[in-house]
């Protein structure tokens, strides 16, 4: 089935018999499920390609794909195909078991990549979580380091768990869940000069700096791409130090800038790097990634019940494929590029409402001047009213990141609802 008549048969309304028993109930809902989210009110029911449906029949463009996750949109024949194979043939396993599917998903990941070798989880922050405890057994039995510190950008953010918070450099994030995890420090990003300070200044007594964890692109710290001058002394820096350059790429992975992979913008390799969101288009799946010198986990000292197992591995390594078979690299960077032309282009008539427009690929910031109290979220909640989804990375920054498969005429459609919810909100 092509992904065409999967929008067409998504856009034929609901029958009786395919509707929910009852109409969706938000106060229902919130009596029930914690209140970790902010939700926009809107309830979605199914989707295809870059298109979502809510529960009410209502069509939206969807410029958020599950924050940077759906790597090839909604209900994508590959993906329907291996979820459908894969679940009738074997989905769990224990890890305790060859999974094959595991192991032909890591091969690609290493034939497409600087990776020797791969540890799957599932999620960003379990990713990451694995990137900062091989770190710290390589400081431990390779460095002969006592008490390591990893450096981390401010602005960064690396997840969720109690590890990933400390390491996040954004205060907002760890408020009311210290004492945090010891041995995280933090400087500005994109200033090496900071780096090299604070090397200097950390390698004292028992303590060193064992590790840089950091984003090639910042996401959720304002769509912050980094500089390429910075990152190439970034890394010799670290060849000079034996410091270990650790890139997280849950977000701007899995070609969503235009590359495979983030650090391939930069032109350097990372020691440790990190996967999710999109390696598996929106089913759950985390990686870490890493050079063959500094793979030292042993069995016992790291595991996930779930990670690698036969259905998110056989989910995840469709997707790879199709990125390649359907070519999308290069449909990634031409629409990143009318996208930013278009944004630019918006600016230009709101000179005193957008102060940047800047990305790689698909993934793109909005930053509205600093001075107005017009905000992100007003500005998504308006396209939200006019049926494009949107997605904030920070309280002045609209962030675009819809599925890689997005197509010239939606590019257009999105940015002529981006112009007229701002004409909106400013007259």
């Amino acid at each position: 089935m092509s992904r065409e008549t999967l929008i067409e048969q998504a856009t034929i309304p609901p029958t009786s018999n395919s509707m929910s028993s009852s109409p969706f109930d938000a106060d229902s809902f919130n009596e029930a499920v914690m209140s970790t989210y902010a939700r926009f009110p809107l309830a979605l029911d199914r989707g295809a390609g870059c298109r979502v449906w809510d529960t009410q029949g209502r069509e939206y463009l969807d410029f958020v794909a599950g924050i940077a996750t759906c790597t090839l949109g909604h209900a994508h024949p590959a993906m329907v195909e291996a979820v459908t194979r894969q679940i009738q043939k074997l989905h769990h396993v224990s890890n305790l078991y060859y999974i094959p599917e595991q192991g032909e998903l890591a091969q690609w990941i290493v034939e497409h990549s600087c990776a020797d070798r791969v540890f799957f989880c599932n999620s960003g922050a379990e990713a990451n979580e694995a990137a900062i405890k091989l770190a710290r057994k390589y400081a431990h039995t390779v460095l002969d380091i006592d008490k390591p510190i990893i450096l981390t950008a401010n602005a960064s953010f690396h997840g969720r768990t109690l590890a990933t918070i400390t390491a996040t450099g954004q205060p907002k994030y760890q408020k009311y869940f210290d004492p945090l995890v010891p041995g995280f420090e933090y400087v500005p990003y994109n200033d090496v000069s900071a780096f090299e300070a604070a090397i200097s200044e950390l390698d004292e007594g028992d303590y060193r700096v064992a590790a840089i964890l950091i984003e090639p692109l910042q996401g959720e710290g304002g769509v912050r791409p980094g500089d390429i001058a910075y990152f190439q002394k970034l890394r010799r820096l670290c060849d000079e130090t034996g410091i270990l350059l650790i890139f997280d790429e849950v977000q701007v992975g899995m070609g969503r800038t235009g590359k495979l992979w983030g650090y391939e913008y930069l032109g350097v390799e990372p020691d440790i790097f990190t996967s999710a969101k999109g390696l598996g288009g929106g089913i759950p799946i985390g990686a870490m990634m890493s050079k063959k010198f500094c793979d030292v986990f042993q069995p016992g000292e790291h595991a996930s019940t779930f990670g690698g197992n036969p259905f998110v591995c056989g989910v995840a390594l469709a997707v790879c494929q199709t990125l390649e078979k359907e070519n999308i690299l290069p449909n990634v960077e031409a629409r990143g590029t009318q996208l930013r032309d278009g944004l630019n282009a918006i600016a230009a008539k709101y000179p005193h409402v957008i102060s940047q427009v800047r990305g790689w690929g698909l993934i793109n910031g909005m930053e509205l001047q600093a001075d107005i109290q017009l905000t992100a979220a007003d500005i998504v909640q308006k396209a939200l009213e006019q049926s494009l989804l949107l997605v904030p990375a920070g309280p002045k920054v609209v962030r675009f990141v819809p599925p890689l498969i997005v197509t010239e005429a939606e590019v257009n459609l999105a940015l002529q609802t981006v112009e007229q919810a701002i004409a909106s909100l400013t007259s």
